[in-house]
């Protein structure tokens, strides 16, 4: 059976925090690949400058180019609208029946899973792998395999107000990721 992870987000803009999580929680669980997966529509409004759903997409496969077992599903962004954890990973293990999957979270969600949208069911279809985030508790009464990696205290929003500010972002993001933000003029720079 096929051991795949699922790393979903945003990815406004993608950064070397969610490379890590993927990769570490890949070599820790012995995992085939890990997804990611940005969602079509962000949770929060978007601001002038902010990048569309297909240009967080490439910025997503541009990040993973060359890593490997890291893969960017458009899973989401092709079926558009809000995306609730629960629809995607319902169509996924339909599509996927042989397919092991892992969702992976940050402590940040931990904290959130009871508010999640039909998160009873979805506990059953996903094997939830938490990992920890600065600042953040982890604790849920949810069956959840918790994972210990490395942790660095960084957002998408502070490279987004770093590049409004003209601010550096080397070594936060990989360099072909910032390469194509200011080709395209994003968040204010």
């Amino acid at each position: 059976m096929k051991k795949v992870g699922i790393l979903g987000g945003t990815f406004n803009p993608p950064h070397i925090g969610h490379l890590l999580i993927a990769n570490e929680v890949k070599h820790a669980l012995g995992l085939d690949e890990v997804r990611l997966i940005p969602t079509a529509a962000p949770p929060h409004k978007e601001a002038p400058g902010d990048a569309t759903a297909k240009q967080r997409l490439h910025m997503a496969e541009l990040a993973v180019a060359g890593i490997d077992g890291l893969l960017v599903s458009s899973f989401e962004v092709e079926r558009g609208g809000v995306s609730y954890t629960y629809d995607t990973m319902k169509q996924l293990t339909d599509l996927e029946p042989e397919t092991d999957f892992h969702f992976i979270i940050g402590g940040d969600m931990i904290d959130l899973l009871p508010e999640w949208h039909r998160i009873d069911e979805l506990v059953r279809l996903v094997k939830f792998v938490g990992v920890g985030r600065p600042g953040t508790i982890g604790e849920t009464n949810f069956p959840i395999m918790t994972i210990t990696i490395p942790q660095i205290d960084l957002s998408s929003t502070l490279i987004r107000q770093r590049f409004a500010d003209n601010g550096t972002v080397q070594l936060l993001i990989p360099s072909i990721v910032e390469a194509f933000i200011r080709e395209e003029g994003l968040y204010g720079c």
